[in-house]
């Protein structure tokens, strides 16, 4: 059976080579050749990928993200379709799973919600039920940097604190669009906020995300 890493890894790839390497995405104000060569990047470089986390490694990662932007588009989509080298850490199936299910679902997104036609995804029941899962073990992280107390909570009533303080807002939505929500795509999140009005914008213009 496949993993849900694998289907949004090739739904990814696909969004990708339909769009087009110019094309806008959601992240950070990067294109699609951009987004693209830093998922090669954080598969195929451990070296330099590590500078998404670590200061002291941003200037490795510029000079890869510098070299992969620069390689074909084609190659770019080829290698993410293809997955990660046999010897990559990303190759073992339990690590690809718990690494790359969220982030390929998140940036698959931030390639479809971009272009101005694209329609809402309903996702399957246990993939949601695995987004949550991931989300309540991730929300903490995500939620850190948040000015006010941070509340997820689905539509079936299960709640995670992502963050303490006062004053609280509480963020409803399905795991797809929560798990936006807390990686930064606020704006593009289908959710619905419940709180006094000012920590809700501050909430709402927070720098979410790992």
């Amino acid at each position: 059976m496949s993993t849900h890493a694998k289907r949004e890894r090739l739904l990814l790839a696909d969004l990708l080579e339909a769009a087009g390497p110019d094309a806008p995405t959601l992240c950070d104000g990067w294109t699609c050749r951009e987004l693209a060569a830093h998922v090669v990047v954080r598969e195929r470089r451990p070296d330099a990928a590590g500078g998404l986390l670590l200061n002291v490694l941003k200037d490795r990662l510029d000079r890869a993200m510098t070299e992969y932007t620069a390689k074909p588009y084609e190659e770019l989509v080829r290698l993410i379709r293809t997955g990660p080298p046999r010897l990559s850490v990303y190759a073992v199936k339990q690590i690809d799973e718990a690494a790359n299910a969220v982030e390929f679902y998140v940036h698959a997104e931030d390639v479809r919600r971009a272009q101005p036609d694209w329609a809402p995804r309903e996702l399957d029941p246990v993939f949601s039920d695995a987004l949550w899962s991931r989300l309540e073990k991730l929300s903490r992280l995500t939620g850190r940097r948040s000015p006010v107390g941070l509340v997820l909570r689905r539509p079936n009533g299960q709640t995670a604190v992502a963050h303490k303080g006062r004053p609280v807002v509480t963020v409803t939505g399905e795991p797809g669009e929560l798990t936006l929500f807390c990686f930064g795509r606020q704006d593009a999140a289908a959710v619905a906020l419940d709180g006094e009005k000012e920590a809700v914008a501050q909430v709402s213009a927070a720098r979410l995300g790992i």
